[in-house]
């Protein structure tokens, strides 16, 4: 199946939201990358609750920084494709990769312009107008879905 997509999520906030994406992950078998510090602990009842019985089938990657994580990415040769409202990429419009990495900033700041900077796309999802974003497990849910139709990786 050669080399998975991944989801790379940076200094997450909110338990609930990194359980339903670990969920999401373990289901569609795309590792996780969480870029420290998360602004919770990582044995949160509200990070079981969410992510279930299927937490413990996701494959996550604990990096201590966004220069670690960043590191390891460039070793293996990866593109960072930052998940942005503020992108002009469309999501529809983007020709995906199946090795790529898909970045989710926090919940309340997204990713410091340093960050953003550094992705190789930045994209968005559109929506009707009106309407800013979307709760971050859902438009990683949205993302990673588009990314294994367009590169044929959704499990058998």
């Amino acid at each position: 199946m050669g080399t998975p997509m991944r989801i790379a999520l940076y200094q997450p906030e909110i338990a609930g939201n990194v359980g339903a994406i670990l969920r999401l992950a373990a289901c569609f078998a795309v590792p996780v990358d969480i870029i420290m510090p998360t602004g919770f602990a990582f044995s949160d009842a509200r990070l079981k609750r969410a992510a279930m019985d299927y937490g413990a089938a996701a494959e996550v990657v604990r990096h201590a920084n966004f220069d670690a994580f960043d590191a390891d990415r460039r070793a293996n040769g990866r593109r960072l494709l930052l998940m942005s409202s503020h992108a002009s990429q469309r999501l529809p419009d983007v020709a995906f990769r199946g090795d790529d990495v898909l970045l989710m900033g926090s919940e309340s700041a997204g990713v410091p312009d340093a960050v953003r900077d550094m992705a190789d796309i930045r994209v968005r999802i559109p929506m009707a107008p009106g309407f800013r974003s979307l709760n971050i497990a859902v438009s990683t849910g949205i993302a990673v879905a588009e990314a294994l139709r367009q590169t044929g990786k959704f499990p058998q």
